[in-house]
């Protein structure tokens, strides 16, 4: 299903859903394996959930601010950038996961106690070159396709892992 074409009702199941499904890919590795590059220039499964919850600090703060706060003028925050600001990176993988589970629960019950037209408000989003008018629901099929491929990823990566003779472990926090 194309991202622009997701219903409220199919962004919440599908965010709702990535917890879950992580739990289930991540079933049975050892910490090592969760900071295991599957191979160079590749993401560790660590450092594909720091993005994770970067992206959803980013972006599911602006789903709260205009679907919850009628927050009208919101600056943009690349995750990217908003990441090396944060300790996700350092995090072991059971830390970042409980955090990033604890964040999905709180936008989830955010957004679900929003009345129906609350999804079309609009924002307008400066310092991201342009001035951009988005809307809750814009981010939240954003983030939820953004996952999505991400979510592929962990599993890749998992499978990878798992396989015998995958590569050893390297810290997270030499990456470039």
């Amino acid at each position: 299903m194309p991202r622009n074409s997701l219903t409220a009702q199919q962004v919440l199941e599908l965010l709702a859903a990535t917890v879950p499904r992580i739990e289930v890919a991540i079933s049975g590795l050892t910490p090592a394996q969760m900071h295991t590059a599957p191979s160079p220039g590749e993401w560790s499964l660590s450092e594909v959930l720091a993005h994770l919850r970067a992206c959803a600090d980013v972006w599911g703060g602006c789903m709260l601010a205009i679907g919850v706060d009628g927050q009208r003028t919101i600056r943009a925050i690349n995750p990217l950038t908003w990441i090396k600001s944060t300790d996700y990176l350092e995090l072991q993988f059971p830390a970042l996961f409980r955090a990033f589970s604890e964040q999905r629960e709180d936008l989830l019950s955010g957004l679900e106690g929003l009345p129906p037209n609350a999804w079309g408000r609009v924002s307008t989003i400066t310092g991201a070159g342009k001035t951009l008018e988005r809307t809750v629901l814009l981010y939240g099929r954003w983030l939820a396709g953004h996952e999505r491929s991400h979510l592929k990823q962990i599993e890749r990566t998992c499978e990878a892992v798992r396989r015998p003779g995958a590569r050893g472990s390297r810290p997270i926090a030499s990456r470039g």
